[in-house]
């Protein structure tokens, strides 16, 4: 719509106002506002405004001069909101709603409680007592660190008679480490704790030294990413990894419900020093593709001092650790390990098979804690996202997935990407970067030049999230050799095309898919990317899947309201492309709809797809080709899936537990809210449904098997409420990986 005007401020005025200056209440909402319609010249005079609603439109921001100097209330619910710092205009602001801004997480929360001095009513919610607490008591400890920190690490840097140039230098090395290793409060709010100790680092320079403040410091993003960046020497990986137990106590049955962040919701904690955490995955919001963090920590992590390194530091500033890692083992010894199963604590109670028999028998090898931020082991909220085997180098047939990969896994989730030996458990590598939130590691290989214009296969791991860039790390040389800046806003998953090693697929909550040529690093690692196709979706993309058959000319994409195809044959002509189908299910009632969250999308074979509903117990098997008719010309085609099974699953309505496949077994791996794993042997049904006639099974399929969670107890406390977010088997069905919603890497292997 056309920008704000003096007409549509008068009648939408509350009572409706022949002047701007009398105006006192205002509701703008529903009006699809986006933040350049909000005029500041025109705003100006609205002098005596008080209250004002903003909700459902489309703003991202706030301009920096609305000058409202009597408002009092303002609504700022469903919009796509990034950052709440410009609100400090408003310090009258009592009363303050901005839920559904899934870009806000409870950092954001933070921030608006110290910067409006007068807020008492956050989101509906009288924050009063918190409040007090962030601005006084978290205040003074910070402020008490950061002065400890200058005291025994920088002041005798600064010499006696020192110059401007000694100031500056000085300057830029005490920011960069004192956000770096002063830690305060849980983990989930390091955001806001960085953004206060930089605040407050600048504040004391300035006293102490006369330097001039930065008043409006840079968001965390446009921070310099040679000071982001790091990774971990085998001994500091070793260190970090959490001691976590199993304890031959009676498991109990926990039937609280888990609390939603920012992938799923976004929640408050009771208690002074806690916000209930982040996304179900980002900054991920209310039903954002990121989950809750449980348990908040109030133990801070110890502090390092300011030099502590990595080995083998490389260009722009990351480092990767040389060799293997000698952690100390957090599993028990074979002998521990099968006596706690005699006494029936590591339950892996499987469902009997048809035969009456377990179709798989796996045993717990590994409980890993390696991705908690400030490396502190009290972190028990950093939720894990996605997980990949890497591909194997030394095989002819390493580009057929179907074959073989090796046991190294990476995972990703918080600020970290680790590699890890699923036999031995030892994290090999960890790549860390500070204002990072991964949500999806890929992994291909590239045939790169080296010296004397030789050429060597590598394999380079992808990670992308909350930032829109996508990090590429050639593993073997300890090394992330560049970016791809793919999108503003978060990405939600990638994938690399079988066929065409360099192609990389970005789903990002901007509402596209990007295909992108990330070229072929050079001997001094230059490459050049460039974007190939944009593909435009209606709701945010989930999870993508090419199609086996076809994978250079059909994308599948699980999305927020439905799940989509697109043509991705590059001789078109058309650089950015609408969908090419949405595919319709059966709901509740029986009915077809398309306008559901599917959050699970993989293939069985060429042709069987499996696809989940956020809809309690939803797991369908569906025909790609008998849904699916490439040859139709019309565009944007509503075509009805053709539902071969359904499986059975848990009932519960929680979003964002992914599900994977392995079409060499003919398998389904799906995890669910308790902790729990479930399998499904599906090769005797493949056969009748690989021919035309093959009908849809009347009865829901069980699960062949499901591993239970065993009970895990860290410095004593049984860890509840576990989630399993994303859970895959490598293709030689020996390794399973589970990621949760507790900061735990589970691992198990077929025995």
């Amino acid at each position: 719509m056309s920008k704000i005007t003096t007409e549509l401020l008068l009648e939408r005025a509350v009572p409706r106002s022949t002047r701007l200056r009398k105006i006192e209440t205002l509701n703008l909402s529903k009006l699809q506002l986006k933040t350049g319609d909000l005029d500041p010249r025109l705003f100006s005079r609205l002098r005596h405004l008080q209250k004002l609603d903003l909700s459902d439109n489309l703003l991202d921001k706030f301009p920096n001069s609305l000058t409202l100097p009597d408002l009092r209330v303002l609504n700022c619910n469903n919009n796509q909101l990034e950052d709440v710092t410009a609100l400090k205009q408003f310090p009258l602001l009592e009363e303050l709603t901005y839920e559904n801004n899934v870009y806000l997480t409870p950092n954001d929360d933070y921030k608006v409680m110290f910067l409006l001095q007068n807020l008492r009513l956050l989101n509906g919610k009288d924050i009063t007592k918190l409040a007090n607490h962030v601005r006084h008591v978290n205040s003074r400890k910070l402020t008490s660190k950061v002065t400890a920190h200058w005291e025994k690490f920088f002041r005798d840097q600064l010499p006696e008679k020192y110059t401007a140039e000694h100031v500056k230098s000085i300057k830029k090395k005490f920011l960069k480490s004192v956000q770096t290793n002063v830690v305060y409060g849980p983990s989930s709010l390091s955001e806001f704790t960085r953004w206060r100790v930089k605040m407050i680092a600048e504040e004391f320079l300035a006293s102490s030294l006369g330097l001039e403040e930065n008043t409006d410091p840079k968001p965390e993003e446009e921070m310099d990413e040679n000071e982001e960046e790091s990774t971990e020497s085998p001994r500091e990986v070793a260190e970090d990894i959490g001691q976590v137990t199993l304890t031959p106590s009676k498991r109990k049955r926990n039937h609280s419900t888990p609390r939603s962040g920012n992938k799923r919701s976004k929640s408050q904690a009771n208690t002074e020093e806690e916000a209930a955490l982040s996304p179900r995955k980002s900054s991920h919001l209310q039903d954002d593709p990121a989950p809750d963090k449980p348990r908040a920590s109030n133990q801070q992590a110890k502090e390092a001092t300011p030099d502590q390194g990595a080995e083998g530091t490389h260009r722009n500033g990351e480092q990767f650790p040389k060799g293997q890692s000698n952690r100390r083992s957090s599993q028990l010894t074979a002998e521990q390990k099968s006596q706690e199963q005699d006494n029936g604590v590591v339950s892996l109670t499987p469902v009997k098979n048809f035969k009456g028999k377990e179709d798989v028998s796996a045993e717990p090898l590994h409980f890993l804690q390696c991705h908690s931020k400030g490396n502190s082991r009290e972190d028990f909220k950093t939720q894990l996202w996605s997980c990949v085997f890497e591909p194997l180098l030394d095989s002819a047939s390493r580009k057929d997935p179907i074959v073989s990969s090796s046991r190294t896994v990476a995972t990703c989730g918080g600020e970290s990407v680790c590699l890890i030996d699923c036999e031995t458990g030892m994290v090999l590598k960890k790549y860390k970067v500070a204002t990072e939130e991964f949500f999806s590691v890929a992994w291909t290989t590239l045939t790169m030049v080296i010296s004397d214009s030789r050429r060597k296969t590598h394999n380079i791991l992808a990670a992308a999230g909350r930032r829109g860039i996508v990090k590429l790390i050639h593993v073997a040389a300890d090394f992330c050799y560049g970016e791809i800046k793919a999108h503003k806003k978060p990405i939600a998953t990638i994938c690399f095309s079988p066929t065409h090693e360099t192609r990389l697929f970005t789903a990002s909550y901007d509402k596209r898919i990007a295909l992108w040529d990330i070229g072929i690093p050079d001997c001094d690692y230059n490459f050049k990317a460039s974007q190939l196709l944009v593909l435009e979706a209606l709701s945010i993309p989930l999870r993508l899947a090419l199609v086996p058959t076809c994978p250079d000319q059909y994308l599948l994409a699980g999305c927020e309201e439905g799940c989509f195809t697109w043509n991705i044959k590059l001789d078109k002509e058309q650089k950015s492309r609408p969908f090419e189908a949405i595919f319709q299910f059966p709901d509740d009632e029986g009915d077809m709809t398309t306008s559901h969250r599917v959050d699970g999308l993989a293939f069985l074979n060429d042709d069987v797809v499996v696809s989940k509903s956020s809809k309690p117990g939803c797991i369908y098997l569906w025909s790609w080709s008998r849904s699916f008719d490439g040859k139709g010309k019309a565009c944007q085609r509503t075509v009805s899936a053709v539902i071969l099974a359904e499986l059975e699953w848990s009932t519960t309505d929680m979003s964002y537990l992914t599900l994977s496949t392995c079409p060499a077994k003919e398998y389904v791996f799906c995890g669910d809210e308790k902790g729990s794993v479930w399998m499904y042997n599906l090769s005797n049904y493949t056969t009748a449904w690989s021919t035309a006639k093959g009908k849809r099974s009347d009865k829901r399929i069980p699960p062949t098997q499901i591993l239970k969670w065993p009970e895990l107890r860290a410095n004593g406390e049984q860890l509840t409420e576990v989630l399993i977010n994303n859970v895959i088997i490598d293709p030689t069905f020996t390794y399973l990986v589970a990621l949760t919603s507790v900061n735990i890497t589970a691992i198990w292997k077929k025995s």
